[in-house]
């Protein structure tokens, strides 16, 4: 798996660094974020009726809006690999 580094959060204290991979060979986008709480996570699998618990093998992360710029450059990256 070749996974490229694209960012981390601008603003880390480097004790919480939400970070940003992209692996274009599998066409898939890795992230690292905060854990939320049990009240989010609650929020977050009954928000939909098809939605319940996170399987084991999913999670759910918190990721700040400032590193939506990093995310679209993952996005960006995965796309063009698709266009190969």
């Amino acid at each position: 798996m070749a996974v490229e580094f694209v960012g981390i959060d601008p603003d880390t204290d480097r004790d919480h660094c939400p970070t940003v991979w992209a692996d274009a060979e599998a066409q898939e986008i890795l992230l690292q974020g905060w854990k939320p709480t049990p009240e989010t996570r609650a929020d977050c699998e009954g928000s939909s009726p098809a939605n319940g618990p996170a399987p084991d093998g999913e999670a759910i992360v918190r990721i700040p809006a400032r590193m939506i710029p990093l995310i679209r450059e993952a996005c960006d990256a995965v796309e063009r690999a698709q266009l190969r």
